[in-house]
Parts: C-alpha cells; sequence; structure tokens
C-alpha cells in the first residue's frame, strides 16, 4: 500500500513538473526562424575590441578610420553576420564589442578581418564563444525602425 502510494506521488510530481517546464507563450515558428534551441538560446561569438598598436593621432585620419570602421559594422549587419556592436563609454583599452551570428572563433576571425580599424591596427579583437538569447537577432531589424540618424551617412 505504502509502495503505490509513493509511486502514485512520484508519477503525480513527473507529471505536475514536466507541465510548469512548458511555456505557454513558446512560438515553434519564431523559435525556428530565429535558430534557437529548447531554452530559447544560440551559440554566437562575442568579440571584446580592444586598442591596437596603431592607433591614429591625426584627427582627420582617425575619424576617415572609424567612419570606415562604421561601415564595416552596417555592412555585416545588414549580411546578418553581426548581431550587436557598441563602444564602451569609459575610457579603457576595451574600446567596444562585437556579438557575430556565427558558432565559431575562425568564421568569426575571418569577419574581424574585413574591418578597417583591425586591419590598420588601430583596434585588435578578442574573441570567445558565447551562449545567449536567440532573441538577440532581431536586434538588427529592430534598430532600423528606431534610428532617425546614421552614423554613416
Amino acid at each position: 500500500m505504502v509502495r503505490n502510494l509513493l509511486i502514485a506521488l512520484l508519477l503525480l510530481g513527473s507529471i505536475s513538473c514536466s507541465a510548469q517546464s512548458q511555456n505557454p507563450e513558446y512560438d515553434a515558428q519564431l523559435a525556428q526562424k530565429l535558430g534557437a534551441d529548447d531554452y530559447g538560446m544560440k551559440q554566437y561569438v562575442m568579440a571584446f575590441l580592444k586598442a591596437g598598436p596603431n592607433r591614429p593621432k591625426d584627427s582627420v585620419a582617425r575619424m576617415k578610420l572609424q567612419m570606415a570602421h562604421l561601415k564595416n559594422i552596417t555592412r555585416l549587419a545588414n549580411e546578418g553576420k553581426l548581431i550587436l556592436a557598441g563602444p564602451f563609454m569609459d575610457d579603457q583599452p576595451i574600446k567596444g564589442i562585437f556579438i557575430f551570428n556565427v558558432t565559431s572563433i575562425e568564421e568569426a576571425k575571418k569577419l574581424t578581418e574585413t574591418d578597417p580599424a583591425i586591419q590598420a591596427g588601430s583596434l585588435v579583437m578578442e574573441l570567445h564563444p558565447w551562449y545567449g538569447s536567440a532573441a538577440l537577432m532581431q536586434v538588427v531589424e529592430t534598430h532600423k525602425k528606431l534610428h532617425k540618424k546614421s552614423f554613416t551617412d
């Protein structure tokens, strides 16, 4: 009798736990479109942009290189390869971050090598595999609807 009661309680507990783990707002189509796993997450590569050894001293050269860097960011975002980018707002050696929509360091390295600031040695990138929300895949399209001005125009 006690054994049967214990089995019944275990079954009830497992049914209750599995019911609780299902998200009533889950959208299977959206999860598939964004490449989400069962936890709504996916793998990316995060880059820390650090000050490089060849920082331009001349303000005109620095601005020209920055504009080329920003145009490359826009191109990578439009291609769906760069999900998030932005500078840090303090004066530290780490200047900003990129989050690439790729799954390997090698792929991200190839993308970073297209950046004029990397090519010039003004920036260097430190790359790390990163696991984050697949919702980040919607940042670029949402951002297009939010900005009034472009950095590169």
